[in-house]
């Protein structure tokens, strides 16, 4: 066998699709929590810090795909042509030396997604820090008043089933991504059954890490019918999966922004009675931030398979003597796979370009709110900027399952 694929991960060039809707999110509920914590000079000051902490940390995650930006390009630009440079000139001994500056590369990409994800981990234990802070002045101020209002009460109970539908549905979802997992996986174990026998097949799957594009190169390069038919039947299993995900994806962000609305109308009462409200939407924004995290964790083990694979091609097919001897005729196979993997790495370069703009477009305009202070607003313009807020919460859209075909990639 030339190629054993490791094990499959939902990863994909369109990972930005789950990063933009994360950013936005956490600036608005930030501007949310601000709002909520007018005439409460020392907690403003708070959210403002850790706001500004979150934008300084956005700038350094736009540095890191920069970084991402710059490899994929190598790669396409300088990697594969000196590879098939290589092996058109029967030459392994230079192969390996350009594989070990790819590896330089890719090494450095994962020491600074790492330090970025620490990074991430020490703001979010701040945020949370702050969350208590608040909750403790909240305490200290609630002990002021004794009597609860009949509106108030029935929203709270509202908001008490809004959260316990938010859990089903979130369970719901877990388990569909669990069952998606486990289909992928047999998609991968028959889909390594059949690169068995081709080392086409095998070299294209050890330089282009998405498993979409293996699928079809599977469906061009293979003749037994049972085996295409197999495999069409995997790929419409999965495709129910991710389309059941994505309905209840949307459930789960439109139970969100009820319950956003709940907590809302909740801390309007608050306000009106003097109190500070819960620091719901600053508890918020620490999931979009564990959610940006998240991200970059899949990107930081994304680059260690990438890195992974290409020790394996360089100890299979340039090291190995009685693959070395075989290189001349596999000349046409690895540079048809060069040429599919350029492809897939340009695709990969544009979702590491669109995710660099959305970190500037945070770092620079998602927390101008912070210049004016919400004590100064009278009540007309604290509902008028509540509104705008609501208005922009509820434009972002829930990020899309990605089908079979949008290359999901092969991860550890």
């Amino acid at each position: 066998m030339f190629f054993s694929p490791v094990a499959v991960s939902q990863w994909s060039p369109a990972f930005v699709e789950d990063l933009l809707p994360a950013a936005e999110k956490t600036a608005l509920l930030y501007r949310l929590s601000y709002l909520c914590l007018a005439s409460f000079p020392s907690l403003e000051r708070l959210i403002r810090r850790r706001a500004v902490e979150t934008q300084l940390l956005f700038g350094s995650s736009d540095a890191t795909m920069l970084k991402c930006i710059l490899t994929s390009e190598n790669l396409v630009q300088s990697l594969f042509p000196m590879l098939a440079n290589a092996v058109e000139k029967n030459k392994p001994v230079l192969a390996v030396k350009f594989l070990g500056k790819a590896r330089v590369w890719i090494k450095d990409i994962i020491t600074d997604v790492d330090r970025i994800v620490e990074k991430y981990d020490l703001h979010n234990k701040d945020v949370a820090s702050s969350t208590s802070d608040v909750v403790k002045e909240k305490k200290d101020t609630d002990k002021k008043i004794t009597e609860q209002d009949h509106k108030l009460k029935q929203t709270e109970k509202t908001l008490d089933d809004l959260k316990s539908e938010l859990q089903k549905t979130t369970q719901e979802l877990d388990e569909t991504e669990k069952k998606i997992n486990r289909k992928i996986q047999e998609i991968q174990v028959f889909a390594r059954s059949i690169t068995k026998a081709s080392r086409g097949l095998g070299i294209f799957a050890a330089i282009v890490p998405f498993v979409g594009l293996i699928v079809k190169s599977i469906y061009k390069a293979v003749r037994d019918p049972g085996n295409v038919a197999r495999m069409k039947a995997l790929e419409a299993e999965l495709n129910r999966l991710l389309a059941e995900k994505t309905a209840l994806r949307q459930k789960q962000w439109q139970v969100q922004l009820k319950i956003v609305d709940g907590q809302m109308k909740v801390a309007k009462a608050s306000f009106e009675r003097n109190s500070i409200p819960d620091p719901v939407h600053l508890k918020d924004v620490q999931s979009g931030l564990t959610k940006i995290q998240a991200i970059l964790i899949q990107l930081k083990h994304f680059w260690e398979s990438v890195a992974q694979m290409l020790d394996y091609l360089e100890q299979k097919t340039f090291v190995g003597e009685d693959l070395i001897e075989d290189l001349a005729e596999l000349k046409d196979e690895f540079l048809a796979s060069i040429k599919s993997a350029e492809e897939a790495w340009n695709s990969f370069g544009a979702g590491c370009k669109k995710a660099s703009v959305i970190f500037k477009l945070q770092t620079k305009d998602a927390y101008r709110f912070l210049e004016v202070s919400p004590s100064s607003l009278s009540k007309e313009a604290w509902e008028k900027e509540y509104e705008s807020v609501k208005k922009r919460l509820e434009k972002i859209d829930p990020p899309q399952s990605v089908t079979s075909s949008a290359t999901p990639a092969l991860s550890k």
